[in-house]
C-alpha cells in the first residue's frame, strides 16, 4: 500500500513552534550532560572534575557567542521568533534563569561531591584561607611576598583615577578601603594574574595528602599588603564575560586581514554581559562594581563557591593520583597501511579508512610530510580551519613551498577563538613561499581537503585527503573524526574543483562524487531523505542513521518529520544541538535521538541511507545547521570502497548499541540515560578502543610470523 505525500496543510503543521526545541536551550541541555559525566559516580575522580571543568568552559564560549549576540539583537530592536516561536527577548528571558540553575548544580557537584571525595583521595583543596594552618598561613604569606606581590598592580579609583578597563574573562579582586583618617570609602581592584599557576600548593601536616589553595585566597589574604595607610574594610573576587562576537563587514572590509586583527583587540573590550561575584559580596561594593561594568541585575551570578571553574582542567592533570585518572590510550597504527612503503603506493591500491583517535593521526601527517620530500610531487593544496600551535602539517607544507612545491593553502581566518593563531600562521607560510587564502568573503571554509599531485610513469595522478575533523595533531588525540585517502580519480578532478573554486570563484557545472556546500549540500541531502520517504510510501523497506554534532537546519528537520511519518525508521546520532523533538506521535514517532558523551568528544558525520538495498554512505564535515548548509565551504563524500564502507556502518552499528555513554532525547526535550536493567553494558568509545589495539596487534603479530630469507653475503662465511 502507497501512502500518500502530505498536503499543504499537514506540511504547515510539521512548521509549528511546538514541534522544535530552542536552539540555545537545546545547548543547555548539551552541557547538562556533560554536567551528568560529573556527576557519575562510576567515572573516576579526575575524570569527573575534568568533565566539570569542560561544563565552565562551554559556558563561558555560549556567553561570548551566543547570549552576546541575542543581546545584540535585543538592543537593535529585532523581534523576529526563532523556528520554536520565541523573540530574542523570550530566549534570554528563558537562558538567564535556567543558566543560574545549571550554574547552581555545577557548584553543588563542585562542592558536596566532588572535594570531599578528592579529599577522601589524598587532595585537599583549602576552599578559604582562613582554613589554612599557622604553618600554612607563614608559607602562604611568604609566597605572596616573593612570588605574588611583584606582579600585581592594584588599582585605586578617585577624582583623578577612573576605574580600569576589566580584560574579558579575567579573575579580579574587588575591594572597598578607606584611608586611616577618613569616613569615605572609596572601590579598588587588583587583577589575579594570569601569568602564575592558580593553583598554588602549600605543606601538609598529613602524610599521603596534597593541600592546595586557588591563587586568589593567597592574594585576598594579603591584600592589606597592596593598598599601605589604607584599610581594607572587604574584599571579594569578581570576573566579567564580555561580548566577543566578532561582527566584520566583509564588503567594506578592504583587507580581512588587518579588520579581524583590529577586531580581535575589541573582543576584550566588548559590552559586559555577565558578572560573577562571590555568593555573601558586600552589598556596596556589589553596587559599585555593578555601577562600573554597566552591568543589570539579572546579568549578576551569585556564586557558592571559586569563580572560573575552568582552573579543573589543570587539577585533573596534577602528576600522581593516576589511580583516579583513566589510563591514557594510545592511539594504535592503522592496520592498512605499512609504515616502511611509500605511502602514495598504498592509497593508489585502495582506499584508506581512518579513525580517529582510536588509530594515530601520524598517516595524515606523513600523507604531507612525504609529499613535501618526494622529487615526482608537483604541488600540495589544503584547507586549514583549525591547526595546533606547533603543527606538523604547517611544518611540511613550508618544507615543501621551500623545496619548490607548488603549495596553496586556504587558512580560515573566521575561526573562531582561533582567528590571531591563523593569522599568524597565514603570514609564515606566506614567508616560506606558499600561496595563502584568507578565506571567502561572506563564507567560512569549514571543508577537510587536501591535495596532492604527483608526476608517475602514467601521467599525472592525484591523491587526496578527505575528513570529518582539523588538520589538528593535538585535538585528533581527544576527538572521534573519520576520514579516507584516496586515488579515485573523479574524486581526484573533484578536488581539483574544489580548490580552483576557492582561488579563482569558478563554479564547477557540476561534480563526479563530492558534494559541497553552499551550493549543492542541502539540496542534496533534503534528496536522499525523500527518496526513503518514497520507498517507505511503496511499501519498501526505508532506514536512515545520521551521526552529526548539532541538527537544527528548518528544512531538513521537516523532511525528517514527513520521512518518519511515511514509515522511514531514522537514527539520529547528535552530540550538542538538536532542535528535533523525537517520538512524537503522529509527528516523529518513528525518530529516534541519542547523544553520546564520553572520553572522546564526538566530532565525526557520517549518513547511511538503506537506498532499498542498495546503500550509500557519506562522510563529511557539515553538520545540519544553516550555518553549515548555507554560510560555509563544506564537503561531503561518498563511502565506496567495500571495506571502508564496513568500517563507517559499523561505527554507526556500535553507538547504536552503547547502553552506558549514550543519553536518549525525550518528546519533551529533555535526555535520560537508559535503563540498563536486562541489558549488556557497552560503551561505544571503550569497544573502538579496544578493537584498534586487537587489530593492531593482530597486524604486528601477523608480520612478525611470517618467515624472512636471509640472502647469502661474503661475511657469512659459506
Amino acid at each position: 500500500m502507497v501512502e500518500k505525500k502530505l498536503t499543504k496543510k499537514e506540511k504547515k503543521e510539521l512548521k509549528k513552534p511546538e514541534n522544535y526545541v530552542n536552539r540555545e536551550l537545546s545547548w543547555l541541555e548539551f552541557n547538562y550532560r556533560i554536567l551528568g559525566e560529573a556527576k557519575d559516580k562510576t567515572i573516576r575522580p579526575f575524570e569527573r572534575i575534568k568533565f566539570l571543568g569542560i561544563t565552565a568552559s562551554n559556558l563561558d564560549e555560549f556567553f561570548m557567542v551566543r547570549v552576546a549576540s541575542l543581546m545584540d539583537m535585543v538592543h537593535a530592536g529585532y523581534e523576529k521568533t526563532d523556528i520554536a516561536g520565541l523573540s530574542p527577548k523570550k530566549q534570554l528571558e528563558a537562558i538567564i534563569p535556567k543558566t543560574k540553575e545549571f550554574m547552581s548544580s555545577q557548584y553543588v557537584t563542585y562542592n558536596r561531591s566532588l572535594l570531599p571525595l578528592l579529599e577522601k583521595n589524598g587532595l585537599r583543596v583549602i576552599t578559604r584561607h582562613e582554613n589554612l594552618t599557622e604553618a600554612q598561613q607563614s608559607y602562604v604569606d611568604d609566597f605572596f611576598d616573593k612570588d605574588v606581590y611583584p606582579v600585581l598592580t592594584p588599582m585605586a579609583v578617585d577624582a583623578s583615577r577612573p576605574f580600569p578597563l576589566i580584560r574579558n574573562k579575567t579573575l579580579n579582586i574587588g575591594a572597598l578601603i578607606r584611608k586611616q583618617d577618613s569616613e569615605e570609602v572609596e572601590i579598588a581592584t587588583v587583577q589575579v594574574p594570569s601569568v602564575l599557576p592558580r593553583i598554588v600548593h602549600v605543606p601538609s601536616n598529613q602524610e599521603g595528602v596534597q593541600e592546595v589553595i586557588l591563587l586568589e585566597q593567597v592574594i585576598e589574604k594579603n591584600i592589606s599588603k597592596l593598598f599601605l595607610n589604607y584599610e581594607v574594610t572587604c574584599a571579594f573576587p569578581y570576573r566579567i564575560m564580555r561580548n566577543a562576537d566578532l561582527t566584520i563587514d566583509e564588503d567594506d572590509a578592504a583587507d580581512l586581514l588587518k579588520e579581524i586583527e583590529k577586531q580581535i583587540k575589541q573582543r576584550q573590550w566588548g559590552e559586559v554581559i555577565r558578572l560573577e561575584v562571590e555568593e555573601g559580596i558586600d552589598k556596596e561594593l556589589l553596587k559599585e562594581l555593578s555601577k562600573q561594568l554597566h552591568v543589570e541585575e539579572e546579568h549578576i551570578f551569585a556564586i557558592n563557591g571559586p569563580l572560573d571553574l575552568t582552573f579543573l582542567s589543570k587539577l585533573s592533570g596534577l602528576d600522581g593520583f593516576e589511580h583516579l585518572k583513566n589510563p591514557k590510550y594510545t592511539p594504535q597504527p592503522v592496520p592498512e597501511l605499512n609504515q616502511e612503503e611509500n605511502i602514495f603506493e598504498q592509497i593508489k591500491r585502495k582506499d584508506i579508512f581512518l579513525h580517529h583517535p582510536y588509530e594515530t593521526f601520524n598517516p595524515v601527517v606523513q600523507f604531507i610530510a612525504q609529499a613535501a620530500v618526494d622529487p615526482q610531487v608537483l604541488a600540495i593544496k589544503q584547507t586549514l580551519y583549525r591547526v595546533s600551535s606547533h603543527s606538523p602539517i604547517i611544518a611540511a607544507l613550508a618544507q615543501a613551498a621551500e623545496n619548490g612545491k607548488q603549495v596553496t593553502v586556504l587558512v580560515e581566518l573566521k575561526a573562531r577563538f582561533d582567528e590571531e593563531n591563523n593569522i599568524n600562521w597565514a603570514k609564515m607560510l606566506e614567508k616560506t613561499g606558499c600561496h595563502v587564502i584568507y578565506g571567502l568573503v561572506g563564507l567560512k571554509t569549514h571543508s577537510k581537503i587536501s591535495l596532492v599531485v604527483r608526476r608517475e610513469e602514467d601521467g599525472i595522478k592525484r591523491y587526496v585527503h578527505l575528513g570529518t575533523g582539523n588538520y589538528n595533531d593535538v585535538t585528533a588525540k581527544l576527538y572521534t573524526d573519520t576520514g579516507i585517502l584516496t586515488a579515485s580519480d573523479s574524486i581526484g578532478e573533484d578536488a581539483t574543483a574544489v580548490f580552483n573554486m576557492l582561488s579563482g570563484y569558478s563554479e564547477p557545472a557540476s561534480w563526479n562524487k563530492l558534494i559541497v556546500a553552499p551550493i549543492w549540500m542541502k539540496n542534496t541531502v533534503l534528496d536522499l531523505i525523500r527518496r526513503e520517504a518514497d520507498n517507505a510510501r511503496e511499501g519498501k523497506q526505508a532506514h536512515i542513521i545520521a551521526k552529526m554534532n548539532s541538527l537544527c537546519d528548518p528544512k531538513v528537520m521537516e523532511a525528517l518529520y514527513e520521512a518518519s511519518e511515511a514509515g522511514v525508521k531514522i537514527e539520529l546520532i547528535v552530540r550538542g544541538i538538536c532542535c528535533l523533538r523525537a517520538g512524537v506521535p503522529g509527528l516523529s514517532e518513528n525518530i529516534t535521538v541519542r547523544s553520546i558523551v564520553g572520553n572522546f568528544l564526538e566530532h565525526a558525520r557520517i549518513l547511511y541511507c538503506y537506498n532499498d538495498g542498495f546503500e550509500e554512505i557519506y562522510m563529511g564535515s557539515a553538520d545540519w545547521m544553516p550555518r553549515n548548509l548555507d554560510k560555509r565551504v563544506e564537503i561531503m563524500f561518498p563511502v565506496e570502497d567495500k571495506q571502508a564502507k564496513e568500517q563507517a556502518k559499523h561505527i554507526l552499528d556500535v553507538q547504536l548499541a552503547d547502553t552506558l555513554k549514550a543519553y536518549l532525547l525525550q518528546p519533551d526535550g529533555t535526555y535520560e540515560k537508559q535503563d540498563l536493567r536486562g541489558k549488556e553494558k557497552i560503551s561505544a568509545q571503550d569497544v573502538f578502543c579496544k578493537e584498534a589495539i586487537e587489530a593492531a596487534k593482530k597486524e604486528k603479530d601477523s608480520h612478525k610470523d611470517m618467515r624472512t630469507f636471509e640472502p647469502i653475503t661474503a661475511d657469512t662465511g659459506i
